[in-house]
């Protein structure tokens, strides 16, 4: 009788597995403008996790809508974004900080490449590569500061992220 071969399932690769684990993430976040998410791995070990919404306490963009502001884009473009939460990446940081988690030298994984001012953030808290599904339409500083710090940054998909101009 012949032994019956296996199949192997396929596996997915760390980086398909955790940026998939990012997006679920997202799926908690309460502003409805971006659903990101973003994770922090150290030796392919999730260390934190963080989605957009607004501070513990305070009403979200569900409960009471967008806190809009304008802001010129790198392009001079104009655009609004909702400034009542604060970002995934920003929020992982601070999950990671509040239960004393070091994520020095970590890997970050999100929905897009992070603002200029979540990209500041990611440096001093020490990730050293920074994935990300796909790029963001404003984030020409955020590659020169990336660079200039020495943070590895792989995009996924190239498709740009753009939010509905409200």
């Amino acid at each position: 009788m012949k032994k019956k071969s296996k199949k192997q399932s396929k596996r997915p690769s760390w980086d398909e597995y955790f940026i998939k684990m990012a997006d679920l993430v997202g799926s908690r976040s309460t502003c409805d403008r971006g659903h990101a998410g973003t994770i922090v791995v150290k030796d392919k070990r999730l260390l934190a996790t963080g989605h957009s919404g607004s501070p513990i306490g305070l009403k979200h963009c569900d409960e009471v809508g967008h806190e809009m502001h304008t802001v010129i884009d790198e392009d001079g473009a104009t655009s609004q974004h909702c400034i009542r939460t604060t970002h995934s990446e920003t929020n992982a940081i601070a999950n990671a900080a509040r239960f004393g988690v070091s994520i020095d030298g970590a890997t970050m994984y999100s929905k897009m490449v992070p603002c200029y001012s979540c990209a500041k953030v990611v440096i001093n808290a020490g990730i050293k590569r920074f994935v990300a599904m796909r790029d963001y339409h404003v984030s020409g500083r955020t590659k020169e500061i990336f660079k200039q710090a020495g943070v590895k940054l792989e995009i996924i998909n190239k498709e740009i992220e753009k939010y509905k101009r409200q």
